[in-house]
């Protein structure tokens, strides 16, 4: 497959299954663009290979794309339609290889049934998940201040808390507790009740406060828009406004998570797009 064949193939992948970032990516130049939509395509089929049925040998199936990805990282491509565009992205905006090891680090990490002992081992899962691709992507943004990497951390943070409170029960019934024990001892919530349908006041209560804690993040990382190259600044814009958007409806559904999967609709989206825009 021809490197232009392979940008396509990311193209089709980001523009049917990124719900959230591919609206963000119609704001940025072709070139950079495909490269996002070539990046993408590798983190969904990381995230597929933990989650998808179907797959009996899940570590095996892991284990593979790591010798994938070095090969292609090497420039030996292996067979699939993504690794063209995927090598080619990479080249073209030098991004540091540690990054897409540590991606597959955090998908294995989700294989067995976890918990989270406390913040900073939940911080570390989030920085695995969501955080390197914060500081991958970051270089397709391009930036000049080394500032800008510390920020696309905590931007990831932010990024994946709000993910984890929309997704409380549905990570509960996969057997992934992702809010620590600490917070849930504090308020009085038992795990199982996280599997449940009914929101107590207390969980109420623990799920306000995460979202307190990733609007916090947001917050920090604010001022990396204004260090990203300014062609590249109306992109990210988009991508945490319609994340931030999601922490809102959240809010505004007083944290009634559990009974439905809160999402920003389409037409949300395209009015944030516009905004970034303009």
């Amino acid at each position: 497959m021809s490197v232009d064949e392979s940008y396509a193939y990311c193209e089709r992948v980001a523009r049917t299954q990124a719900k959230n970032f591919y609206y963000s990516f119609l704001l940025l130049s072709k070139p950079r663009r495909q490269a996002m939509c070539a990046i993408y395509a590798f983190m969904r089929y990381c995230d597929d290979l933990s989650d998808e049925a179907g797959i009996a040998d899940r570590r095996g199936a892991i284990a593979n794309w790591r010798r994938d990805l070095e090969a292609a990282l090497a420039g030996s491509l292996p067979e699939h339609a993504l690794w063209p565009a995927f090598a080619d992205a990479v080249q073209r905006y030098n991004i540091p290889h540690e990054h897409f090891f540590e991606m597959i680090d955090g998908v294995s990490s989700d294989l067995e049934p976890r918990r989270m002992r406390t913040f900073d081992e939940l911080y570390g899962y989030c920085y695995q998940v969501a955080s390197v691709v914060g500081l991958t992507i970051i270089h397709i943004f391009g930036f000049a201040n080394t500032d800008a990497l510390k920020l696309a951390e905590k931007c990831g943070i932010a990024f994946q808390l709000t993910n984890i409170i929309r997704d409380v029960r549905e990570d509960a019934e996969n057997g992934r507790v992702y809010l620590p024990e600490d917070d849930l001892a504090r308020f009085g919530v038992a795990p199982e009740s996280l599997r449940g349908r009914e929101l107590t006041p207390a969980l109420r209560q623990l799920l306000a406060f995460e979202a307190d804690r990733a609007r916090a993040y947001y917050r920090e990382s604010a001022p990396l828009i204004a260090m990203i190259d300014s062609a590249s600044r109306p992109s990210l814009r988009a991508l945490i406004g319609i994340y931030s958007c999601l922490l809102d409806r959240v809010t505004a559904a007083d944290y009634q998570v559990l009974r439905a999967r809160l999402r920003v609709p389409t037409y949300q989206k395209i009015w944030i797009l516009m905004r970034s825009r303009w």
